[in-house]
């Protein structure tokens, strides 16, 4: 009786065994299956990512290009204004050595009275081109008796005129002219002196004529 029992508990003991030695494969099958699925999940969230940022960085170029089209659209849309705003721009460049005859021509024979009916005939056409050109947009750009400015003027020469500020024009040599916004020939003027300057000049001069009489004395005494 007692033998029977213990191959009983034997037979029930490799039983238990076994099944311990199931459950703990069968867990370990689960842990592996879990931490498998775990990996795949963020290899999944890792290409999600790069996805998103590949998206990004898509969108970005997307929104560059857009705006450079947009600023070339832009630039193309002032350009043809602009071809169309100055579209007679060389023409007038090329009539205004004419106006300077013309102008040249009333002021030598303004004062000869057996020239009058010849003066007032160009002073009418002259008058007529300048309300054509004034229709059009052209002006003359004032110069004489206005500080000095680059964007209207160009100085030929300096002069000392203790009348004026420095930096003054004070002659015209060449009358300049604007079409519409934009200066198509700028004043060619004389300017006054800076006062600094003037004074320089004036020193350089007096050290020039001593050094002269100077060597107009040395010389006699030779």
């Amino acid at each position: 009786m007692t033998r029977k029992q213990n191959e009983k508990d034997n037979q029930h003991k490799d039983t238990n065994n076994e099944l311990n030695k199931q459950s703990i494969n069968s867990a370990r099958s689960e842990i592996g299956a879990e931490a498998e699925f775990d990996k795949k999940i963020q290899t999944l969230d890792e290409k999600i990512q790069s996805l998103e940022k590949e998206k990004e960085e898509y969108k970005d170029k997307l929104l560059r290009k857009a705006a450079e089209f947009e600023n070339y659209k832009r630039r193309s849309e002032n350009d043809q204004l602009n071809l169309l705003k100055y579209t007679g721009e060389m023409l007038i460049v090329k009539l205004l050595p004419v106006i300077d005859d013309l102008e040249r021509s009333l002021q030598h024979i303004g004062n000869a009275k057996e020239n009058s009916s010849i003066n007032e005939g160009i002073k009418l056409v002259y008058d007529k081109l300048m309300k054509i050109l004034g229709e059009q947009g052209v002006k003359k750009i004032e110069a004489v008796g206005k500080p000095f400015d680059v964007e209207y003027h160009e100085a030929l020469l300096q002069r000392k005129d203790e009348t004026v500020p420095p930096h003054t024009v004070i002659e015209e040599l060449e009358k300049g002219y604007i079409y519409k916004d934009r200066v198509i020939r700028h004043a060619k003027v004389i300017v006054s002196e800076d006062s600094e300057h003037s004074a320089d000049s004036t020193n350089q001069a007096e050290s020039s004529e001593k050094e002269k009489n100077e060597n107009n004395f040395f010389s006699e005494d030779k």
